[in-house]
C-alpha cells in the first residue's frame, strides 16, 4: 500500500512514516519546505515531494498539519483524491477538521483520528488512539482501522468529534494550561536551579510536566488552546479552584482544607480502583530522571 503523509516532515508525520516503513508500506512525504523534507529523507530514506497533487497516487493519505492550516490544505488536496482512497487526519482537535473534510473532499473515504501520544512514543503498544466516525461508511472504516491498531496493541476508542473535543479540553487543553501557568510561576523564582537540586519527587514530576510542554512548539500549543471550544469553561473552573484553595490557605482554615481534600480523594477513589497506586507510580515515572 502506498501512503502519502501531508505534513510529513513534522514530528508526528515522521513518526507515522517510520512506523509505516517498518510495516513494509510505501511512504511518500508531502510538505512545503524542501529543506525540511530533505532532512526527513536523509533520516528515513523515504520519497518526498512538495507537490500535493502527488497525493492522487496514494492508496491512503494522512493529513498531519496544524489545525489552523487544516482547511487550506484540505482545499488544495480535494481535487487530487479518488473514490478508492482513504483520507485520515491526525490532528488533536476533531470537530473542525472533520467538518472541513466533509465540506471539501467529495471523493474518497474520510475519517477523523487522533493518536493521543507524542512523537516520543516507541511504538503503538499501550498507546491511546481515538477514531471519530460520523456515518455508516466511516463507522465501517473505523472498525477496520480499530482491528489494525489493536492487533498492534494500541488502545482504541470510538466517539463522536464533539465527544472527543469535550474530553480533550481537559486531557490536553487543561493539562497544558496548568503546565504553562506553572512554568510561568516557576521562572519567577531566583533560585530555580537550587530548587531542582534539592526537590522531592512531587516537584520533580511537576518540573518534568512543565519542561515537557514548554520545550515543544509554542505555535502548536497556541493552536490547540484556541481551537478546543470547551477549554475556556474548564480554565475558568480551574482558576476558581485556585482562588478558593488560596483563600483557605490565606485564612488558615485547616478544617475546611482537610474536609475538601478528603472529599476529593473519595471521588477520585470511586472513579479509579487503582487510585492508591498513584504515589508509587509517581516514583516509577522519575526513576530514569
Amino acid at each position: 500500500m502506498k501512503v502519502a503523509i501531508i505534513g510529513g516532515s513534522g514530528k508526528m508525520g515522521q513518526w507515522f512514516a517510520r512506523f509505516l516503513l517498518e510495516e513494509d508500506e510505501d511512504v511518500v512525504l508531502i510538505g512545503r519546505s524542501q529543506a525540511k523534507l530533505e532532512e526527513a529523507k536523509n533520516q528515513l530514506n523515504v520519497s518526498i515531494t512538495t507537490n500535493i497533487e502527488d497525493a492522487k497516487l496514494a492508496d491512503a493519505v494522512i493529513i498531519s498539519v496544524p489545525v489552523d492550516h487544516f482547511e487550506e490544505i484540505v482545499k488544495q488536496l480535494s481535487p487530487h483524491t479518488h473514490s478508492d482512497q482513504v483520507i485520515l487526519d491526525i490532528t488533536s482537535v476533531k470537530v473542525l477538521p472533520v467538518e472541513a473534510m466533509h465540506r471539501h473532499i467529495k471523493k474518497g473515504k474520510v475519517l477523523g483520528t487522533h493518536p493521543v501520544f507524542g512523537p516520543g512514543a516507541r511504538s503503538l503498544a499501550n498507546q491511546n488512539f481515538v477514531l471519530t466516525p460520523t456515518n455508516e461508511q466511516e463507522a465501517r472504516l473505523a472498525e477496520k482501522i480499530r482491528k489494525y491498531l489493536e492487533t498492534r496493541k494500541a488502545k482504541v476508542r470510538l466517539m463522536t468529534p464533539n465527544e472527543h473535543d469535550d474530553m480533550m479540553a481537559v486531557i490536553l487543553g487543561l493539562a497544558h494550561f496548568i503546565a504553562i501557568a506553572s512554568a510561568d510561576s516557576l521562572v519567577s523564582f531566583k533560585r530555580l536551579k537550587d530548587m531542582e537540586a534539592v526537590g522531592g519527587i512531587t516537584y520533580k514530576v511537576l518540573l518534568t510536566l512543565v519542561e515537557s510542554v514548554i520545550s515543544e512548539d509554542p505555535e502548536l500549543y497556541a493552536s490547540l488552546q484556541m481551537n478546543l471550544p470547551q477549554l475556556p469553561e474548564f480554565q475558568q473552573r480551574f482558576q476558581k479552584s485556585c482562588r478558593d484553595w488560596a483563600d483557605l490557605v490565606k485564612q488558615r482554615d485547616r478544617q475546611e482544607f482537610v474536609r475538601r481534600m478528603k472529599a476529593i480523594r473519595s471521588r477520585l477513589e470511586a472513579n479509579n480502583p487503582d487510585f492508591g497506586k498513584s504515589y508509587d507510580n509517581m516514583y516509577k515515572i522519575t526513576e530514569g530522571l
